[in-house]
């Protein structure tokens, strides 16, 4: 960790972890024996100008995402993309969209490319990647919680792209301020999310307006029942690329996880102790690694930046509650370094990709083993490495089972009191499923502010 405070960089390879299950399968369901790939950006079929940017941006080859998506779509055919968070996903399926908007000169109008996100921090964030990956051309975000006049005077403007959470696009749609009928790539992102969050009918109402005739990459990061249905119903003659083994929960191997099993009177000095040694809180000098910690509820967001304010470790919180303007502009200031450290809950687990996290905390541990992997994948992102450290009491026994779980499937070093507290919770995978539990944070995006919504859990 001392490393990581003084340079954030070290150990870095800007490539993320090669996984050596990887599996393409035709529409049939048959194994493709030798899937082509691209495993040079020079291999791929993009303008030169979008090769450029990819090596600028210090990446030293596609990967595996990319490289076994990109020519699948670059020939039209319908992707589902099933890997882990962190895996390149959104260049995956932003870039041949932008190779064929530049070589067909596609003018700013009706968009031709439709993206859909679950949350607004993830719509946000594919917008970043889309400015400074596509030169030249036009897009606009669209989500809840922000002024509907400056984002329709964007689409009257005409765009090439819409990136945007499911709510947002429908309320535009159905004022008619967003025509959907020259889509021809259509991309559905984190879809077990968006089906987890209810936004089911109105992806169906979307779709109705999009042209059947298109090209369809569908991305998550699970393959339970209810995605293969949705997928198979929304897809046409789809390849799908499976990075991974996906039916177990596996965390970035760049990530070194540690539990650290305390009494709730230590908590938050144990919790100093641990930023002091990350660089976050008094610790190397002239660092500018970054620290995320996750808690449970709204409430003690509040809590603990404040009692850490008041400790000397300034800190800001960010979380359902929040408005709009308040979440960007507190992200915006980790971003640029004005702050090293957020205290948030789940409602940042997914689609936040900031440069300098080298630290997550797990204040509280997260109901269930997918947050965990997904809260912990906010470092060691692209290559760079991270540490992921969880402030276990033994009341969390019954969580920490899921967790030691993962820790094991990801080569990590589990100390013989971490299995005992583990055991001591019965074992297994109770708190390892998806279900949620009482006092979460259930705001993960548009949803409950926008009246499109068909389930009001926000």
């Amino acid at each position: 960790m001392e490393d990581l405070a003084r340079n954030v960089s070290a150990g870095a390879t800007n490539q993320t972890v090669h996984d050596g299950d990887v599996k393409v399968l035709d529409p049939y369901g048959r194994q493709v024996p030798q899937p082509e790939i691209f495993a040079r950006f020079e291999q791929a079929p993009f303008p030169r100008s979008i090769i450029d940017d990819l090596i600028k941006a210090g990446f030293p080859a596609p990967s595996q995402i990319q490289q076994y998506c990109w020519p699948l779509a670059a020939r039209r055919m319908d992707v589902i993309g099933i890997a882990a968070t962190g895996s390149g996903k959104t260049l995956a399926f932003l870039l041949p969209a932008f190779t064929d908007i530049i070589q067909n000169q596609r003018r700013p109008g009706d968009p031709s490319l439709l993206v859909m996100a679950p949350t607004r921090e993830l719509a946000i964030q594919i917008e970043k990647e889309a400015q400074k990956f596509g030169t030249g051309i036009s897009t606009i975000c669209v989500y809840g919680g922000a002024p509907k006049h400056t984002q329709a005077s964007a689409l009257r403007s005409g765009v090439n792209a819409v990136i945007g959470t499911p709510g947002r696009i429908n309320d535009f749609m159905e004022g008619r301020q967003l025509r959907l009928d020259k889509v021809e790539v259509l991309v559905l992102d984190e879809a077990d999310r968006m089906l987890d969050m209810g936004f089911e009918p109105q992806i169906r109402k979307i779709l109705k307006e999009v042209p059947s005739r298109r090209n369809t990459l569908f991305f998550t990061a699970t393959w339970p029942k209810e995605i293969q249905r949705l997928a198979n119903e929304f897809l046409r003659e789809a390849y799908q690329v499976q990075v991974g083994n996906r039916d177990e929960l596996k965390a970035n191997q760049d990530i070194t996880q540690m539990v650290k099993i305390v009494s709730q009177y230590d908590k938050n000095n144990v919790l100093c102790q641990v930023l002091r040694q990350a660089g976050v809180a008094g610790g190397a000098s002239g660092a500018s690694a970054k620290a995320l910690i996750f808690c449970t509820t709204k409430r003690m967001c509040d809590d603990l930046s404040n009692a850490l304010t008041k400790l000397g470790v300034p800190s800001q919180a960010i979380h359902g509650d929040k408005d709009q303007h308040a979440r960007e502009k507190v992200l915006n200031d980790l971003k640029d370094g004005y702050i090293q450290l957020l205290v948030a809950t789940d409602v940042a687990a997914r689609g936040l990709d900031i440069k300098g996290v080298t630290l997550v905390v797990n204040y509280d541990l997260p109901n269930n083993t997918e947050d965990y992997v997904h809260r912990i994948g906010r470092t060691g992102r692209a290559g760079a490495k991270g540490f992921a450290v969880t402030l276990a009491t033994d009341r969390d026994a019954f969580k920490v089972a899921g967790i030691v779980d993962v820790m094991k499937k990801s080569n990590q070093v589990v100390p013989p009191e971490l299995e005992q507290l583990a055991a001591s919770g019965g074992g297994g995978r109770k708190g390892g499923g998806k279900g949620g539990g009482k006092g979460r944070d259930r705001d993960h995006g548009d949803r409950g502010r926008d009246r499109s919504r068909s389930r009001g859990r926000y």
